[in-house]
């Protein structure tokens, strides 16, 4: 019975620990290789040839046959601070213009896309398109996940509209939930790559910090206010990179094993040229059995009307 009842306790012992053990997803499928474009900021309207700026970005992307392309946002310009007419007028032009791509294509909202939020558009929160209703009709969700070949993508919104009809870049707390859990699912060491349109992480105040500080903004609208809370999201996946835009620079800042990449704008400084260095392009991305190289590429496009400025 002594022996009987030791053997007992040892088993009931080894389940225990068993039981303790924290429980993981099992590992998905080795991550594959392929490229994939992302572009941002096209700002497209019918003044300043920037419907020809953009058809020519979108052929030389598609030249490169990449396996689909990801839009970072600000498609149009602009909804923000205009009547129905002329941001239905943009973003029709925008959607012909697309079909150049004859790729597969994933969207993120920027804050130019978001319709008649600005009180000069004279646009009443009542009616129907008002705010994020426009994109949503015309291009989709504005934060949602995708797998491909072993990587998982996640596209956030980072513009929301405030009640004085201003904005602030922020993930709100129904996005972080969402994302909390949406890569807590995820199969163990999934690679990862998040789209954002507002940077999570920058350099930019450093080298551009006279802009910043002379813009006297209300509210943050050049990076994601809250990024600390997403970036501890963040920390429990296999992040790869983030790919940003809305500064339109072209830039890379490596933070705890995460590239941040924010790739420079098709449209460049808004169609009046380069923007403080960088010219009018887009970003390549390599993805190699879950490692990640990314390169710049311009398209040739020549400002008809050149100049220095922002516009965000």
């Amino acid at each position: 019975m002594i022996v009987d009842r030791r053997n007992f306790l040892k088993t009931m012992a080894t389940a225990g620990a068993v039981l303790a053990l924290p429980s993981f997803a099992a590992a998905g499928p080795p991550p594959g290789s392929f490229d994939f474009v992302f572009f941002t900021d096209t700002h497209i309207q019918p003044e300043l040839r920037a419907a020809h700026g953009c058809d020519m970005c979108f052929k030389k992307i598609a030249a490169l046959e990449p396996e689909f392309a990801v839009m970072g946002g600000d498609h149009v310009f602009d909804a923000f601070g205009v009547n129905y007419a002329r941001a239905g007028m943009v973003y029709d032009l925008y959607k012909r213009t697309e079909g150049l791509l004859g790729m597969p294509l994933h969207h993120a909202i920027g804050n130019h896309d978001v319709f008649g939020v600005l009180a000069k558009s004279g646009v009443a929160p009542s009616y129907p398109a008002f705010g994020k209703k426009m994109y949503q009709d015309r291009m989709g969700r504005t934060y949602y996940s995708f797998d491909y070949k072993g990587y998982h993508f996640v596209v956030l919104d980072s513009i929301q509209p405030t009640e004085d009809r201003l904005w602030e870049a922020r993930v709100d707390g129904e996005q972080l939930r969402w994302l909390r859990h949406d890569l807590k699912v995820l199969p163990l060491g999934t690679p990862v790559i998040a789209v954002v349109h507002c940077p999570l992480v920058t350099a930019f105040a450093t080298y551009a910090y006279t802009q910043i500080v002379g813009a006297d903004r209300k509210y943050n609208t050049m990076t994601v206010v809250n990024a600390p809370e997403v970036l501890e999201i963040f920390e429990n996946a296999n992040v790869l990179a983030v790919l940003q835009g809305h500064t339109h620079v072209n830039e890379m800042v490596s933070y705890k094993n995460t590239q941040y990449l924010t790739s420079g704008a098709v449209c460049g400084n808004w169609w009046h040229g380069p923007r403080m260095g960088t010219p009018e392009g887009f970003t390549v991305v390599s993805l190699r059995q879950g490692t990640i190289s990314s390169r710049y590429e311009t398209y040739g496009f020549h400002s008809v009307d050149p100049r220095e400025g922002s516009n965000y």
